[in-house]
């Protein structure tokens, strides 16, 4: 049979290259080895094609006519010179090349081999051109599953097929990888199930079935979009969409679920690819779709079931979907501030006194702020509300929707529908229901307090309905639907803080691919990229005050609530319940209170009957409260001298002494009549000099100390003397003109020089022996 091949695109070599470059290129090729699924023989093969393609080109006779042949075919369509050429061949050449076109001639087991050059080459369609009829007719299937390398010997009559196989599937899953690229998704999830389904049918090559099984996971949130954005007719394909979107839920968990589904899509991604998704989804479908996720449950999907009821329920005039959007928004409420879009059902419902009364509970302040600007002239909130509401379908809710995108949003158009006014006629009065919703707000945000009276009572739970006997225009000021239309652009609500996620960048569906490179290069290790942007703006977090209602608003409101003295009297029924309460739990405490003492005395009597104590012997000490019982010295005495050795304490007591004495001398007020009573000969000389000169400079310090003994040395012979070694830690806060410039830790370990002199004791000398600190100190900067 022939292949349609050459040997310089075996060799991959131009026609002019020299032989240093085909030697080099045969040395390549032959090095390189193909995936190691590969058999010894489908790999000799290819080995066989190779050194053809080598021998013929090496030999520069060969060489020449088959350069003749390859350019005659390629500047000669009608190939008479290649036939002229053929003919005026060496008839003893046994080397046979196609005259039709640029092909080489094989043996039946040289097939694998051809197949897999062609692989190499890129020619993934051709290799499924020539290798599917050979698996059509082969003799037998193949039942017997193998490792990487297979044993020929199995394959008897047929040897080659499990390569051939292999080299197919391999095909198909390259070709599959060229499509995505070229974002073909659907024909590249054709490709990709082609060679699972030969592989899964011939149970050969478990690792290449999970490659492009995990291909095909990561190419499905492509087929989603590219099924979902063709037209509306197109419903079987849609359907699929639909298909391959609850198959990757399921997987998942839901939208927030955190489930593999090996897409390689995180919770943040999946959100984008739904927010993506929602523009190529009806207002039915989305309705469907999300209605099912909120049940799992789902606070994502729940939003989002919302905004597709408010959008259905306006749009197709059934007031019941929105109705059913409320009930919803009631449960989100626990959770976050949802009280602008609750507010807009209720005015959607036509119960105005309710929007108004839970628009006040919003901390949406952007939002509020253009509401009520639009109300300035409004005894209430609720034409800046209507206006809101409009332009929030508008702009916020119907964008959103593939049905929806053009549609114009109109109150007026609404409320004017008999099926809405029919609705709204035979709404029962949700006094439960609103119980519930100020019980949910109050849990969820009890920061937020609406300021005016009439909503500080917590039996309100009647919601105003519209007068069902006359058109909505009477109910809402005729001004206010006519600004409807003229009204500025009022920023929507922003319900990505709902969702708790923030808009991002991924990729989009078609045009430029930037995982298709990747695809290509990394095999099935590649992250799905899927290509938007979310138009919802971001919500920042922060935290928000209530701003007080104006007094004209309280005011005015509380002429139109005829039921406020009630629901006052009721309170005031209640103070007698409330004041029992309080008695109660006093009466309780003061009974608890008696009942301890009894017993605490009643168990004193046992014990002292049972377990006397021990009665006390001799004579007992007087002693007085008032008098200690052991002599205490006057701090400000000088220490006691005693004719014996200096002990530690006396060390210690002189050093303080010395120490205290410093610190008044430095100090504010300079007192240095103390220091003869501590210091004598040249360091009482020295301190007074060094004590002027701060004097002089209006500079003075502060210090604390700690003094620590650490041996002392006095003989016998001489008892007026002794030599004392002591650590001492000084903290020095130095101040000039009264302002304190620095501060200073040192701790040093100083010698002193006592003396016995008029019956104390005296410091004549003092030197620093040691520095604990890393750095030295002189002599009179110490102690």
């Amino acid at each position: 049979m022939r292949i349609p091949l050459d040997y310089y695109r075996i060799l991959g070599l131009p026609l002019a290259a020299s032989e240093e470059q085909l030697r080099q290129a045969y040395s390549d090729r032959i090095v390189q080895l193909p995936r190691r699924e590969y058999s010894i023989a489908a790999i000799s093969s290819r080995k066989q094609l190779i050194e053809e393609a080598y021998v013929v080109l090496s030999d520069s006779k060969e060489r020449a006519i088959y350069d003749q042949l390859y350019l005659s075919h390629a500047y000669d369509p009608d190939r008479a010179g290649t036939k002229s050429l053929l003919e005026n061949r060496v008839e003893n050449n046994n080397r046979n090349h196609d005259v039709q076109s640029l092909s080489i001639e094989i043996a039946q087991e040289q097939l694998v081999g051809a197949l897999l050059l062609l692989q190499e080459l890129g020619e993934y369609e051709l290799v499924l051109k020539l290798g599917r009829p050979y698996l059509v007719n082969r003799n037998r299937k193949v039942g017997v599953r193998v490792g990487s390398y297979l044993a020929s010997e199995e394959f008897s009559s047929s040897p080659e097929l499990p390569d051939i196989i292999l080299t197919v599937a391999l095909a198909c899953l390259e070709l599959g990888r060229e499509q995505w690229q070229q974002a073909h998704y659907e024909n590249a999830a054709i490709s990709l199930a082609t060679g699972e389904e030969l592989l899964m049918r011939e149970g050969l090559f478990p690792s290449v079935q999970a490659e492009i099984a995990a291909d095909l996971c990561k190419l499905r949130p492509y087929r989603i979009l590219e099924l979902l954005a063709l037209p509306q007719d197109k419903t079987n394909e849609r359907r699929q969409g639909l298909e391959l979107l609850q198959n990757i839920l399921e997987e998942r968990g839901g939208i927030d679920g955190a489930g593999n589904d090996q897409s390689g899509l995180n919770i943040d991604d999946f959100l984008r690819f739904i927010q993506q998704l929602r523009n190529h989804l009806t207002v039915a479908e989305q309705h469907k779709l999300f209605e099912a996720e909120s049940k799992r449950p789902s606070a994502v999907a729940t939003y989002l079931a919302v905004y597709a009821l408010i959008a259905r329920g306006f749009s197709q005039r059934q007031s019941a979907l929105i109705r059913q959007a409320k009930h919803m928004l009631m449960h989100l409420g626990k959770r976050q501030d949802v009280h602008l879009e609750q507010s807009l059902c209720a005015l959607l419902l036509g119960q105005t006194e309710e929007a108004t009364r839970v628009l006040e509970l919003s901390q949406e302040y952007e939002a509020l702020a253009i509401i009520r600007e639009k109300s300035q002239d409004s005894p209430d909130l609720l034409p800046g509300l209507c206006l809101y509401c409009e332009q929030w379908l508008q702009q916020e809710v119907f964008p959103h929707f593939r049905d929806l995108g053009r549609k114009q949003a109109s109150l007026k158009e609404y409320f004017a529908d008999r099926q809405v006014q029919a609705y709204l006629e035979d709404l029962p009065t949700d006094t439960e229901a609103s119980n519930e919703w100020n019980a949910v707000n109050h849990q969820a945000f009890p920061g937020s307090q609406v300021n005016s009276p009439r909503y500080r009572t917590p039996d309100h739970g009647t919601s105003r309905q519209v007068n069902h006997h006359h058109n909505f225009e009477t109910e809402l000021p005729s001004a206010v639907i006519g600004e409807i239309h003229d009204s500025s652009h009022v920023s929507p609500p922003r319900w990505n803080a709902s969702l708790g996620y923030s808009g991002g960048q991924i990729p989009e569906m078609a045009g430029e691919q930037s995982a298709g490179g990747n695809v290509a290069a990394s095999g099935h290790n590649q992250q799905m990229p899927v290509r938007t942007q979310i138009d919802a703006p971001k919500q920042t977090q922060r935290r928000r005050q209530r701003k007080p209602t104006p007094a004209n608003s309280r005011d005015s409101g509380s002429k139109h609530h005829p039921y406020l003295p009630r629901r006052q009297r009721g309170f005031a029924g209640n103070l007698d319940a409330k004041t029992r309460l309080v008695w109660l739990v006093f009466l309780s405490m003061g009974g608890l209170c008696v009942f301890w003492l009894l017993l605490s005395t009643a168990w004193g009597w046992v014990s002292n009957a049972f377990f006397p104590r021990p009665s006390l012997l001799g004579t007992l000490l007087a002693i007085e409260l008032n008098q200690p019982v052991v002599s205490i010295p006057d701090p400000n005495s000088k220490p006691e001298v005693y004719d014996g050795m200096v002990t530690t304490a006396i060390a210690k007591q002189v050093i303080e002494n010395w120490l205290s004495t410093k610190a008044a001398a430095f100090g504010p007020d300079h007192e240095m009549n103390s220091l003869d009573e501590i210091l004598t000969g040249s360091a009482l000389s020295q301190w007074r000099a060094i004590i002027k000169q701060q004097v002089t400079e209006s500079s003075y310090r502060k210090y604390e100390h700690d003094v620590k003994v650490e041996f002392i040395n006095q003989k016998e012979t001489v008892a007026d003397n002794a030599v004392v070694e002591a650590t001492v830690r000084e903290i020095t806060q130095f101040y000039e003109n009264g302002v304190n410039k620095r501060s200073n830790e040192d701790r040093l370990r100083v010698r002193y020089d006592l003396i016995r002199k008029e019956n104390s004791w005296r410091i004549q000398n003092m030197t620093v022996v040691k520095s604990v600190n890393s750095y030295h100190l002189s002599v009179m900067k110490v102690e």
